[in-house]
């Protein structure tokens, strides 16, 4: 009788609990996020190693951060759980691998969003993109959106044609590519450069270079910063939460890492976390396909 008295109650408890969302602490898998490597291996681990330890505590679970080379991310896909890439590789991976947009990096005065710009010294004579004509030009990575792609569409939309208008040019090799780039403009390797224009603000800020050692001859529209995203496998619940730690993650918020305590926005090198939706992208998508560009493609 005293069983029956209790029945009502153990089916409560029950109930209540059939009703909680899964509990990620108990989860002994580890979790892999791939960061794509901007300037080497080395920077991008040290930047993201703690990042990736805060977010593994945050969420209760066990997680890793990879390094992986941008020609390489493709085929390293499908064995991660989280990505981490620019823009445009991150709408190739959404193409052909299902990958969802979760947060795009804060840095700098356009937030969530970034820009490239076509710059030449100053005194180069070169004050207009038709003015590259029988020109040298230095470009970021072709799967650089802000490096490569934007000034490249800016071109073709100006009636200049990298291919067949330039009197050259070259993509540098190694690490540090962005900077690389820039010292070349300004100690006159090239007459004008691809500048992926945080790198250039972040250099100025430095003290490495002055702004008035150069031209910026045009500038794209701001399109999202690099993305964090979320494999097709991966559990919703978890890749929601992941998203809302990164968005409500704070100047403050330290993780101990190789026994040092360590500001994870200030080690990363970040403001902060924006939510992005996978349309957001489309300005990335547009600029791809007008320049043949992957995923879109011809030839």
């Amino acid at each position: 009788m005293k069983f029956i008295k209790r029945l009502p109650i153990i089916l409560i408890i029950i109930s209540l609990s059939c009703q909680q969302s899964p509990s990620l602490t108990k989860d002994e898998k580890v979790y892999r996020i791939g960061y794509m490597i901007c300037n080497s291996e080395e920077e991008t681990l040290y930047r993201f190693r703690p990042l990736t330890a805060y977010l593994g505590k945050k969420l209760g679970v066990k997680t890793e951060a990879l390094a992986i080379d941008t020609t390489s991310f493709t085929s390293e896909v499908e064995k991660l759980d989280f990505t981490h890439t620019n823009s445009l590789l991150y709408i190739i991976l959404n193409r052909y691998h299902g990958v969802r947009a979760l947060t795009a990096d804060k840095q700098g005065g356009l937030g969530a969003r970034s820009s490239g710009a076509i710059v030449t010294r100053k005194d180069s004579g070169i004050n207009t993109v038709k003015d590259l004509k029988g020109k040298s030009m230095v470009f970021g990575p072709m799967l650089a959106p802000t490096g490569y792609l934007q000034q490249y569409d800016l071109m073709l939309k100006d009636g200049i044609d990298p291919e067949d208008d330039l009197s050259s040019y070259t993509i540098p090799t190694g690490t540090y590519k962005h900077e690389k780039i820039i010292y070349s403009v300004l100690y006159g390797k090239y007459d004008a450069g691809a500048f992926q224009m945080l790198d250039f603000e972040r250099m100025i800020e430095e003290g490495k270079i002055n702004r008035e050692d150069f031209r910026i001859v045009a500038e794209g529209d701001p399109i999202p910063y690099c993305t964090f995203g979320t494999a097709q496998k991966t559990n919703e619940l978890l890749a929601n939460a992941l998203k809302k730690a990164l968005m409500e993650l704070k100047n403050e918020d330290t993780v101990e890492i190789d026994g040092e305590v360590v500001k994870v926005l200030k080690r990363a090198r970040l403001d902060g976390f924006e939510g992005m939706k996978d349309e957001d992208y489309n300005i990335v998508r547009d600029i791809a396909k007008r320049t043949n560009m992957p995923p879109y493609q011809k030839y």
